[in-house]
């Protein structure tokens, strides 16, 4: 386990624009083959109807699979090729955390899922992604610190 790795992934999270610009995000917590990301809800992440738009669902879901993966890839930034979600209820309060996994891979290409629960454990949202390593190295000037 590289404990170093996981923790420069974390600061890279948390330290991306979006991240800091347009999403509280509370919570990033990455360990081999896994990844927690948690966000608090507001009211600024609402479509028309007074509950969460789906492109934070899916933001949320695709960041927790994506750093399960990057988790076991030391070397590179990963990137993803495709992902599917799945929406099981809105999300109007609270905290919600997306948990990811890294269920297999070739060598050339990683799968991952995410699940997003609710403070009270439901899951609100999942999904499934194909993750592939990029040419681009994980470095400071990437955040990667």
């Amino acid at each position: 386990m590289n404990k170093a790795h996981f923790e420069k992934l974390e600061r890279m999270y948390l330290s991306a624009n979006v991240n800091i610009e347009l999403f509280d995000t509370t919570t990033a917590h990455i360990t081999k083959g896994k990844a927690e990301i948690g966000l608090k809800v507001e009211s600024k992440y609402f479509h028309a109807l007074n509950a969460m738009h789906g492109s934070v669902y899916f933001k949320l879901l695709d960041d927790a699979a994506f750093f399960a993966v990057n988790s076991v890839v030391e070397d590179a930034f990963v990137l993803t090729k495709s992902f599917e979600i799945h929406f099981k209820r809105p999300v109007t309060e609270g905290k919600i955390l997306a948990k990811g996994e890294l269920i297999s891979s070739d060598g050339e290409a990683f799968i991952a899922k995410s699940e997003l629960v609710n403070e009270t454990g439901k899951v609100v949202g999942y999904g499934r992604g194909v993750f592939v390593k990029s040419k681009v190295a994980l470095t400071s000037e990437i955040g990667y610190r």
